[in-house]
């Protein structure tokens, strides 16, 4: 069995004169959460569209578990999951509706489909909520029908388009832990997001920048190629204190987080000034 779920070699993507992904390579390791990051634009979104099968590459090669892409686009649609940014079951139906819906699109049959079902509804915390018309959830709640959903028929490989963008921090982290029990499971999972919090949690990372891939690599890596550490700085102004830090020389970035600001000093100058107000991430 390959140790890569996903191979992507030169993979271009063009959209009339725009060019969204420029000849991006790729590998993914199998039983590994791997992560794009980036801001909106990107392509974060189109590259996940191409490894999906529901784009076709301008040129270039993409494999995925062992399946040409696009031409077994069909094939590799049993044998991964994918959950879209935005909410994307049906708000007119009630959880167990979308969930019998979803297993039989997957073909599972009546057995095996109450089982599957039944796990999945005590998993995420949903058994109390089989008769709620998902129209009527919170977002922590559609977010967690969603991975139901792309999980229903165990696929081998998850597909995550952004998928904690709509819910508050304690739901982001209670996602990220259900992650983490499927990467135990053996699952290999591609999420992407503009969250570096999330980001660090991946095992490895790619840096998109207008259809780019800028980096690779493990969190830890990518960091000390940047030269930088990362502080979090609490404080009663905290725009101003942005505003100020970000035209200092050895400040790389700053970005607001709740009420924190979280900052990337460089390694090359001395920032004792911080250390009084900055606490450590790690």
């Amino acid at each position: 069995m390959s140790e890569y779920v996903i191979k992507a070699s030169k993979v271009s993507r063009n959209f009339g004169t725009l060019q969204a992904i420029k000849e991006l390579d790729l590998g993914v390791e199998r039983g590994r959460i791997y992560g794009f990051l980036g801001p909106n634009g990107s392509g974060k979104t189109t590259a996940i569209r191409l490894l999906t099968g529901l784009l076709k590459p301008s040129s270039g090669e993409i494999q995925v578990l062992g399946l040409k892409l696009p031409q077994d686009a069909e094939k590799l649609r049993l044998h991964i999951g994918y959950m879209t940014q935005k909410f994307s079951l049906y708000d007119d139906l009630t959880v167990k509706e979308n969930l019998q819906f979803v297993a039989k699109i997957y073909s599972l049959s009546g057995k095996l489909r109450k089982k599957r079902i039944d796990e999945l509804l005590n998993i995420y915390g949903l058994d109390q909520k089989i008769n709620q018309l998902a129209g009527s959830m919170s977002g922590g709640q559609k977010q967690r029908l969603g991975l139901a959903a792309a999980t229903l028929h165990k696929p081998e490989l998850l597909f995550l388009d952004e998928p904690t963008s709509a819910v508050d921090p304690e739901n982001r982290r209670e996602f990220w832990e259900q992650l983490f029990d499927l990467s135990d499971q053996g699952i290999s999972i591609l999420v992407s997001t503009h969250y570096m919090d999330e980001a660090e949690r991946c095992h490895k990372l790619a840096i998109l920048e207008a259809g780019n891939k800028r980096a690779d690599g493990s969190p830890d890596k990518l960091m000390r190629q940047m030269g930088a550490h990362v502080v979090e700085i609490a404080s009663p102004n905290l725009r101003q204190l942005k505003q100020e830090l970000v035209m200092l020389p050895d400040v790389i970035s700053a970005a607001q987080l709740g009420a924190q600001l979280r900052v990337l000093v460089s390694l090359e100058h001395n920032c004792g000034f911080l250390s009084k107000k900055a606490l450590p991430i790690r």
